[in-house]
């Protein structure tokens, strides 16, 4: 298990504890059950690069306590 942080600009942080074999997806929709935001409205970047839903977070070399940037769409 790891956990990332997803931080959105304005004040909220969320931690989230998942699976390297978990989906870009699979985030969104976990920290969308702690945001209260639908999933898909959801967008998860680190500088420039924005991740995608279908691949995993161990594709993208995302390991533990590492800081995601969250925006809305």
């Amino acid at each position: 298990m790891i956990e990332v942080v997803c931080n959105d600009r304005p004040g909220k942080k969320v931690r989230v504890k998942c699976s390297p074999d978990d989906s870009i997806g699979d985030l969104k929709k976990l920290v969308a059950a702690q945001t209260g935001t639908r999933w898909n409205k959801i967008v998860l970047k680190k500088w420039y690069m924005v991740f995608k839903d279908h691949v995993t977070l161990g594709d993208y070399e995302i390991h533990d306590v590492m800081s995601l940037e969250l925006y809305y769409q």
